[in-house]
């Protein structure tokens, strides 16, 4: 669509919108619309209404950002819409609106890696996503049929239709067998994975046994998944394995979880066998095999000074490690590589989360099992000296609204002439405030 044009479809759809989204202004209660005498079967509907605000501060790199200040508005509203015609049979329909507005001349500086991202979603046989209006550069609005699912069950058996949402793996702030819609690192709002278009059958062979088959459809046979999982747990260890075909990929994975001692151990590991050249050679001295990993563990302790009896004490700690082989080993080799179609599509995938090939996390939460949650994230690259200090605040006023503040406190190697010389250090310094609205 041109600068500044309007199509005649925004005028019906904004209507619709509005009238839709009404009811989140005034955020109340879960409407249930319908229900029976002995609740099995019904109709509720279910809506957000989030305004999200970013400042940015970036590194002097004219050819990155054109204005050093920049700010990025949100909005998303989102009604869910969920009918049990029957005890067996559920189906679930989600539909969004998005405008995003960006200063003029931000360039990368409007919000990537941290608001999400605008690239057209994979695994979908129509996208359902539309531009309604756009203004230059600087302010577009859309709307996405997110969800559209059916599910029906029978005895230990369940199959899922249509588009919905999958997330793989133990990992938290990274991954590598979460395959269809992965969250960035950085990424700040992480209530909703994007929805794609699948088949799923899940089996519940016994209560420590599950079997799963998924095959998740793009525009071509090329451009879609066919994996099995299997998800068992022995005791206190849960796992899971998985193969199958990932778009032209195959594609292994094993992930799992366990407590040790008072501490709970997580990890993922993943095995792409892929049709071209893996971008600056690939793992085990073969060019075609790219290896991903994710340790991790986590501790939950109380402080050990006194606090007012008023004041939580629960703390819990979290460290990650993530080694991604579709990463680049010297970030030098990005001017080479960006222009490549198959670097840049595996990167616009979420195949590879970070640009280079090591990176690490800590994060403390402070109150987490209270209303107002404080934590301190640290993203890092071991190799490169550069990171990201996440401190945040969320404040869950009520079961309506939600309220949240974050900063991103970058440091590293700066880029150069569009060149980045580290992993973070051509992030932004940004602060983020969020609120919500739910009903």
């Amino acid at each position: 669509m041109r600068s500044g044009a309007v199509s005649l479809r925004l005028v019906p759809a904004m209507t619709l919108s509005l009238a839709l989204l009404l009811p989140t202004l005034c955020p109340a209660t879960a409407l249930e619309l319908w229900s029976d005498a002995m609740g099995s079967r019904k109709v509720s509907l279910r809506g957000s209404l989030k305004w999200t605000n970013l400042l940015s501060h970036a590194p002097r790199d004219t050819i990155l950002y054109p204005q050093r200040w920049s700010t990025a508005s949100l909005f998303r509203g989102r009604l869910g819409l969920e009918v049990r015609p029957a005890g067996w049979l559920r189906a679930e329909v989600a539909y969004e609106h998005r405008a995003r507005m960006v200063s003029e001349q931000s360039g990368a500086g409007g919000g990537a890696a941290i608001l999400p991202p605008e690239v057209p979603a994979p695994y979908r046989l129509a996208p359902a996503d539309e531009s309604l209006l756009e203004i230059g550069g600087t302010f577009e609005y859309r709307h996405e049929l997110d969800r559209c699912r059916l599910t029906a069950r029978a005895g230990a058996a369940d199959v899922t239709v249509g588009r919905q949402a999958v997330g793989w793996g133990r990992g938290v702030l990274f991954s590598a067998v979460d395959i269809f819609a992965p969250f960035t690192p950085l990424e700040s709002d992480r209530e909703w994975r994007r929805g794609i278009d699948a088949v799923r059958g899940q089996w519940a062979v016994s209560h420590r046994l599950a079997v799963e088959m998924i095959a998740a459809l793009g525009d071509a046979m090329k451009s879609s998944a066919f994996i099995g999982r299997v998800h068992g747990r022995l005791g206190d260890l849960e796992a899971a394995l998985l193969a199958g075909r990932r778009r032209e990929d195959d594609f292994y994975g094993l992930s799992f979880s366990s407590p040790v001692w008072n501490a709970e151990v997580h990890g993922e590991l993943a095995f792409f066998r892929t049709p071209e050249a893996i971008a600056g050679g690939g793992a085990f001295a073969t060019d075609d095999l790219a290896v991903k990993t994710v340790t991790g563990a986590s501790y939950s302790f109380e402080l050990p000074f006194g606090l007012p009896a008023d004041l939580p004490a629960g703390v819990m700690l979290l460290g990650e490690y993530h080694y991604s082989g579709f990463g680049l080993p010297d970030l030098e080799a990005l001017d080479r590589w960006r222009g490549e179609s198959d670097f840049t599509t595996r990167l616009s995938l979420g195949d590879s989360q970070i640009l280079g090939r090591h990176a690490g996390a800590v994060q403390l939460t402070y109150g987490f099992a209270t209303m107002t949650p404080v934590s301190l994230s640290w993203v890092f690259s071991p190799g490169d000296a550069s990171g990201v200090v996440v401190p945040a605040l969320t404040w869950v006023a009520s079961d309506q609204v939600t309220l949240s503040a974050n900063g991103y406190l970058p440091y590293g190697e700066a880029p150069v002439e569009g060149a980045p010389r580290s992993e973070y250090g051509g992030t932004p310094t940004s602060g983020l405030v969020q609120i919500g609205f739910y009903f």
